[in-house]
């Protein structure tokens, strides 16, 4: 069947998917109760929409749409505080962060969801060990051209997103030297990467997509697992290699960051997007995932190495006026307080390690970092 209809929102918008963390209070182990917290939460009205994911250890939470940051900071803390009294009551505590530091992913239980089940069963083992946890964020575009144009003209800022975000140093048992150890997982997907360098929705709708779909390989946009991804339903791009921080404040940073940045880019005062600009796409995702802030990334246009740490800081300046136009300067400082002084939540857990030598109180300060903020 043909690709639904791109759905045309408010130019940048944005919503918020946060996936997150069920873990025992006893050991800190992941904890198999998705069920229970989602019939708790069922019972009386919830400040936004939750669901369950692949594994019966994990949630997935997202807000509504928003057009400023401190409507967008304020849904994400009730949530955050709704999950966390509800986990109270059933003894579980809630836990940002990209990957369990511990967990064993065999022991992971699939939830029972149709869609789960066949996924489980085409990709085996990769679908438990898909038990890592990642923020969403989306934005909305005019039209479908336009959602096309943002994806590729987004492409050199992808490595700014996985540093910022980096929050899986860990992975069973032991430091992976990762700052994103959990887009290792992601990549091991066919369908995952970058999107086609198509520009034009109706060749990406009536070509690109007839033709995957004529292979049986998909049946609709749920099957790219792309870095970022057009979501025709809502109206939307989908960035999607954010790990989830350990904190709702650090996700509505993320997300504002991006909707000023997408302001700038409709600009169209930069060189637009071309396919070249892919030729070290790979090289600063891997740079970003690896080293985190303190990556080199190559920049596609001039082909000058930067860190990623000071383009992200450059960057910034270049996009204050539009983050005071969103009224999301608050959202800048905090991308800003964490590029050139806190450093990523990888840093802050590696540290906990340090101080503690244990993988559980690594767990431990991410329940406490959620629970009580920065």
């Amino acid at each position: 069947m043909p690709l639904e209809t791109f759905k045309a929102s408010d130019s940048l918008t944005m919503g918020v998917e946060l996936e997150l963390q069920l873990v025992n209070s006893y050991d800190h182990d992941l904890s198999s109760s998705a069920n229970d917290l989602l019939d708790l939460l069922a019972r009386k009205p919830f400040p936004g929409t939750v669901t369950p994911e692949m594994t019966q250890s994990m949630i997935e939470i997202a807000t509504g749409v928003h057009t400023e940051h401190g409507p967008l900071l304020k849904q994400l803390q009730d949530i955050r505080d709704t999950l966390v009294g509800a986990g109270d009551r059933l003894n579980i505590e809630l836990a940002g962060g990209g990957t369990h530091p511990f967990q064993r992913w065999f022991e992971q239980r699939i939830f029972a969801k149709p869609r789960f089940h066949q996924l489980s069963g085409l990709y085996g083992y990769l679908a438990k060990q898909f038990t890592v946890f990642g923020q969403h964020v989306h934005i909305g575009c005019s039209s479908p051209d336009e959602a096309l144009f943002l994806l590729h003209s987004l492409n050199r800022y992808v490595p700014h997103f996985i540093a910022l975000s980096a929050s899986s140093p860990f992975s069973q048992g032991v430091d992976t030297l990762f700052d994103s150890a959990r887009l290792n997982s992601v990549f091991a997907f066919p369908l995952s990467g970058r999107a086609p360098f198509v520009l034009s929705w109706e060749e990406f709708a009536n070509v690109y997509f007839t033709k995957m779909e004529s292979t049986g390989v998909v049946k609709s946009m749920k099957d790219f697992y792309w870095d970022i991804r057009p979501k025709p339903e809502y109206g939307t791009i989908e960035l999607r290699v954010c790990d989830t921080p350990l904190t709702v404040e650090r996700a509505a940073g993320l997300a504002c960051y991006l909707q000023a940045l997408c302001r700038h880019l409709l600009l169209r005062t930069e060189p637009p997007p071309e396919e070249d600009d892919y030729l070290v796409y790979t090289y600063n995702r891997f740079q970003a995932c690896r080293f985190g802030l303190d990556g080199m990334m190559v920049n596609p246009k001039t082909r000058e190495s930067i860190s990623i740490r000071e383009d992200v800081l450059a960057t910034l300046r270049v996009i204050t006026p539009h983050a005071q136009a969103l009224n999301s300067l608050a959202a800048l400082d905090e991308i800003e307080r964490t590029a050139a002084r806190v450093g990523n939540h990888a840093s802050f857990l590696r540290a906990r390690y340090q101080d503690s030598g244990s993988v559980e109180a690594v767990v431990r300060s991410s329940v406490e970092a959620l629970r009580h903020g920065p």
